[in-house]
């Protein structure tokens, strides 16, 4: 396994009326992120919110390229992320103890905090197609070039750890400083992740590893 510092790049915040960051997501313009009752558009570039939409927005976040997905206590919402249109819900797995959220394969990757569980769900039914095991508090979730990586708390510390999606090995982890933790995990892409800061109010850009071709 490679083990190494995570690098910060930026950070971001914190934000007026955001006392906590909770599930962080990327549009390819802009990096969404849920703070209890709204979720906002943030400009990475100026690092200005361009938007907020009213919705609950407890935990992760995701982007399937056309709808938003939140956690809102123990359902996923879809959201038309033009209007702010909560279009249909399921059930999240968790039950209410549901983290992070991606979108990968036409499937919902959902992180279950405290059972330390990844769940690939059906995105229109929410049932359960296959549970990755992890050692640590599931905070947040991301795929990647093929990659899955997740966000862990244990006590003070966390790290982003990528994971054999088969498997559930530990491939590679990036330590964050003991006094950051994260709680939503999202790439730009290419060559940064997004990541909450919980009780910070604010949002990290973390350099991710590249790999030769």
């Amino acid at each position: 396994m490679k083990h190494s510092k995570a690098e910060i790049l930026r950070e971001y915040g914190p934000f007026p009326d955001a006392e906590r960051i909770h599930g962080v997501t990327y549009d390819g313009q802009r990096i969404w992120f849920a703070t209890g009752d709204r979720l906002n558009a943030l400009d990475p570039e100026s690092g200005a919110i361009e938007r907020t939409m009213a919705v609950a927005a407890h935990a992760g976040t995701a982007y399937d390229g056309r709808h938003l997905f939140q956690i809102a206590e123990d359902r996923i919402q879809k959201i038309d992320p033009d209007s702010g249109t909560v279009v249909s819900s399921i059930p999240a797995p968790g039950g209410g103890e549901d983290s992070g959220l991606a979108w990968a394969e036409g499937t919902l990757w959902v992180g279950h905090y405290r059972a330390r569980q990844i769940h690939q769900i059906d995105p229109d039914t929410g049932a359960i197609l296959r549970t990755i095991e992890s050692n640590r508090f599931v905070t947040g979730v991301s795929w990647v070039d093929g990659e899955l990586w997740h966000a862990t708390l244990e006590g003070d510390e966390s790290d982003l750890r990528r994971l054999d999606a088969e498997t559930g090995e530990v491939l590679e982890t990036l330590d964050l400083p003991p006094d950051v933790m994260v709680s939503g995990l999202e790439s730009d892409g290419g060559a940064q992740f997004y990541c909450g800061g919980g009780s910070s109010g604010k949002i990290r850009s973390v350099r991710r590893p590249q790999r030769s071709a």
